[in-house]
């Protein structure tokens, strides 16, 4: 499939960059944006050449402005209820097939990661930013719920439910220093090592068993919401052995 809304590269074996490539829109999240990510996480489900993907943005403006309202506003007078309600599900489910994606995304974010945008940051396993980076629950600043776009999935998970409340109930950003001392990020660079810094990590893990961060990612989706510590261990436990076979055949 030929993209028009993302691109994607493989600067090196086994690493995958994905980026969001509307740079005029400060990459909004258009109807075509949602059909192209659609497919692209769908492919990685089934890709055994890929193993990290570096999420970012080729905008210098951002990293992404949520939904592209100009386009809702044109559309919204001709959708019915039904036709609406299809159109929340893709693009809400967008942040599930991140998930779904075996490969661990690590996502660079500079300037502005709002709504839709946010998500995504969410839905990633590793985050490095720049200091001009800020991201915020934008739902609730055009009239909408705050909770939206997996958010009220995610953020309590990840810092607390006291701030994630604070975020999502007001819609004020987080800026780059509070993301990172919420544990919500891993490191604040200056935006010309941006690319280097999310790439420094996906070399790191290029160099741990392959299958491994495959399973890990897998144990840590289905953990965040095991029903105790027997569940979780049960996951662990068929992953460390599946995977202690793979190292007595030498296999990754």
């Amino acid at each position: 499939m030929t993209y028009e809304t993302i691109a994607y590269e493989v600067p090196e074996q086994g690493i995958g960059v994905l980026s969001l490539n509307r740079p005029k829109a400060y990459n909004a999240v258009n109807t075509k944006m949602v059909e192209e990510l659609e497919h692209f996480w769908n492919e990685r489900l089934y890709d055994l050449d890929t193993f990290v993907i570096v999420l970012k943005s080729n905008s210098e403006k951002g990293f992404c402005a949520g939904l592209d309202m100009k386009e809702t506003t044109e559309l919204a007078p001709t959708m019915t209820i039904p036709v609406l309600y299809r159109f929340q599900m893709r693009l809400a489910r967008l942040n599930l097939a991140m998930r779904r994606a075996p490969q661990p995304i690590i996502c660079a974010v500079h300037g502005a990661a709002s709504g839709q945008g946010f998500s995504f940051a969410l839905a990633s396993d590793i985050r490095v930013i720049t200091p001009d980076a800020r991201f915020n629950a934008a739902y609730i600043n055009i009239g909408l719920g705050g909770a939206d776009m997996s958010c009220s999935y995610f953020l309590p998970r990840m810092i607390g439910t006291g701030r994630a409340h604070e975020f999502m109930l007001t819609g004020d950003f987080m800026t780059a220093q509070e993301a990172l001392s919420l544990g919500f990020v891993s490191k604040i660079v200056e935006r010309e090592e941006l690319f280097d810094a999310a790439m420094g990590y996906a070399k790191k893990l290029m160099t741990k068993n392959h299958m491994a961060l495959r399973l890990t990612k897998e144990a840590i989706n289905v953990n965040i919401d095991a029903g105790g510590l027997e569940n979780a261990l049960q996951v662990e436990d068929r992953n460390q052995t599946l995977l202690s076979v793979g190292l007595f055949l030498g296999q990754k």
